[in-house]
């Protein structure tokens, strides 16, 4: 007689554990799953070189935290891991994914997977509350910056004030 596995369901949580073993970097955005090999050496040396721009403005009331590759759940049940996001409170030291909307979220580009953040990913942002979306393509050093009343591009390097009064420059 021939046994059958029982393949159980598995929670995103776990999933998600799978795909970092596996090296993946997994995403669900407005309920469409997407998924990324983890990122190579130019993709994080530049996000490192904008993390250590950031600024907090004189006279700005937000604190300019920012937190790199970490999962945020949004009110929808999106979860979302970008490349740096920006918080004005620090978040918690927390082992789930945060539950606040940051105020800006870059996103470098990498070369096989540059739609998920530019067709997905960036108006999944603004349309929950993100102030300015920032997309990079290092290969190319063009900067499109993204806010609700509408789109800039610059040519890097270039240095961003975001609404809730801090400063980047990529």
């Amino acid at each position: 007689m021939k046994v059958e596995p029982v393949l159980s369901p598995v929670t995103f949580e776990e999933l998600v554990e799978i795909a970092d073993q596996a090296g993946i970097k997994l995403e669900i955005t407005d309920g469409i799953p997407t998924w990324e090999a983890f990122p190579g050496m130019r993709h994080q040396k530049t996000i490192f070189r904008i993390q250590i721009s950031l600024e907090r403005l004189p006279g700005a009331d937000c604190g300019c935290f920012q937190v790199s590759d970490a999962y945020i759940k949004f009110p929808d049940g999106s979860l979302k891991r970008p490349d740096l996001a920006v918080f004005c409170e620090e978040p918690p030291d927390i082992d789930e994914a945060y539950e606040k909307i940051p105020e800006a979220v870059l996103e470098v580009l990498s070369k096989d997977y540059a739609r998920k953040d530019t067709e997905i990913g960036a108006p999944f942002y603004l349309a929950q509350g993100v102030k300015d979306v920032i997309l990079f393509d290092p290969r190319t050093g063009e900067v499109t910056h993204r806010r609700r009343d509408g789109t800039t591009l610059h040519t890097t390097p270039i240095t961003i004030t975001l609404e809730c009064g801090c400063q980047l420059t990529v």
